[in-house]
């Protein structure tokens, strides 16, 4: 058995725009907030968990439509189409609205209008977050998607690092704090991503027939699969052994990212204000960290196959925790920031591959291949609910002691870890192929 590798990077063209926009996002709405419309700390990390706010009920909500959508085009794609355009059509609003609050006297107004385009911007990502994640293991066998999940977090982080490279060219001499900056260039390239690998899912990925391949696979191996049926109803039952594992499993994935988020969402200004970096610069540490887990990606999908997943998991909370454990301890004792920090990015950037590239498989591992949809909704409802939590929780911290960033993460992510210790099903192992076998590609 071996992964279809070309067939997973055009699935994870999808993850590609989703990641492009997001690293976006958490980037340049803080520095609008605080620099075009004055807020301050506590009430921008309150709007900037708007998204997750609404991704607690949209992201279930549309996994599970998914779920029961029978298109012709398949299940996904008609989300994937309709969340894409609209996404694009509303985000490049948002620059449009900055610049013009940025030569205001009163942007009240302004402010509104751009929390309210923001609004739905992040309801359209909403339409296909879910959908778009779920095609991966949609087509996928269940041993292989720590693999297959590999690939789509590498598309992610190739997504990430392509805004993340324009960002540090086109802004490298910029200091919001002293300036109006001008996001509309960004964003349009941004746009243009997203629309670029929509065109690649529509016309490339033909998902009814890979989903029936998947069935067949399914129909053929019942020993693989967790759940059990209900012959009453006539639908999946989850043991409570498995439930009980996918709770602290959903847990876990809840506190490491109310760790790491904090970093993402607050780092650009911290990295600016305390550290007297340029926009750019403070990119450029991020940068390094998605390089770690772009070249730790598959690594971790062969490192789970030989381990197990909840193995791999554990270390690599344990290696990000103690990365920002270490930020923390610089920040008491320096007030500049010092190449030699670029290797804890490097770490961070290692371990979150290896969290994140296991988390999702472990579990969609737990139900049944029609609920998919409904699970990685799940997923990212406990993900996005600690998202909601963290912006505003890091955020108002931030404002009492900016050094408390780090630390706050570092104990999110230890904690998270000590959740994982009760997770007992989901993993998958099986033999990873070694050297150029393990880049085999079915046609």
């Amino acid at each position: 058995m071996k992964l279809n590798v070309k067939r997973t990077i055009l699935v994870g063209f999808a993850f590609l725009a989703i990641s492009a926009f997001w690293q976006m996002y958490d980037n340049k709405i803080p520095l609008i907030l605080q620099y075009t419309f004055g807020l301050n700390e506590t009430v921008t990390g309150m709007i900037m968990s708007a998204d997750n706010v609404l991704a607690l009920f949209l992201l279930p909500l549309f996994g599970g439509l998914s779920d029961k959508c029978h298109a012709k085009m398949g299940k996904r794609k008609p989300f994937i189409l309709v969340g894409t355009l609209l996404a694009v059509a509303f985000m490049i609003g948002l620059p449009i609205i900055d610049n013009l609050a940025a030569g205001s006297i009163n942007n009240a107004t302004l402010l509104i209008t751009f929390i309210g385009v923001l609004c739905l911007t992040l309801v359209s990502m909403g339409i296909f977050r879910s959908p778009a994640v779920a095609l991966m293991p949609d087509v996928t066998p269940k041993p292989l998607r720590s693999k297959g999940n590999a690939v789509i977090n590498l598309m992610g982080a190739i997504g990430g690092v392509l805004f993340l490279i324009v960002n540090t060219v086109i802004y490298s001499g910029s200091k919001p704090d002293e300036t109006h900056v001008d996001y509309l260039p960004i964003f349009i390239i941004v746009a243009g991503i997203m629309l670029l690998a929509l065109f690649i899912i529509m016309f490339f990925v033909n998902e009814p027939k890979l989903a029936a391949e998947q069935a067949e696979y399914e129909a053929a191996h019942p020993e693989e699969q967790l759940t059990e049926m209900d012959e009453t109803k006539k639908k999946a039952i989850i043991p409570k052994p498995v439930k009980k594992s996918l709770i602290f499993l959903l847990l876990s994935v809840a506190f490491w990212y109310i760790g790491y988020n904090a970093v993402t969402t607050w780092f650009s200004v911290y990295a600016t204000s305390q550290w007297g970096m340029t926009d750019g610069g403070a990119s450029l540490c991020l940068t390094i960290a998605t390089a770690g887990a772009i070249a730790s990606y598959i690594p971790a999908g062969v490192i789970a196959g030989k381990i197990g997943r909840a193995k791999t998991i554990k270390i690599g909370a344990a290696v990000l925790a103690a990365s920002f454990g270490v930020a923390f301890g610089y920040t008491l004792f320096a007030n500049s920031f010092s190449p030699a920090l670029y290797a804890v990015f490097i770490l961070v950037g290692i371990s979150w591959a290896l969290i994140n590239v296991n988390s999702l498989p472990m579990v969609v591992e737990m139900c049944s291949g029609g609920d998919i949809g409904k699970f990685t909704g799940y997923y990212y409802a406990f993900s996005m609910a600690a998202q909601v939590i963290t912006p505003i929780l890091a955020g108002t911290l931030y404002g009492v002691n900016p050094k408390t960033l780090f630390i706050y993460a570092a104990i999110a992510v230890l904690i998270s870890f000590t959740t994982m210790l009760f997770v007992k099903h989901g993993d998958s192992r099986f033999e990873a192929k070694k050297g150029i076998e393990a880049f085999d590609i079915d046609d």
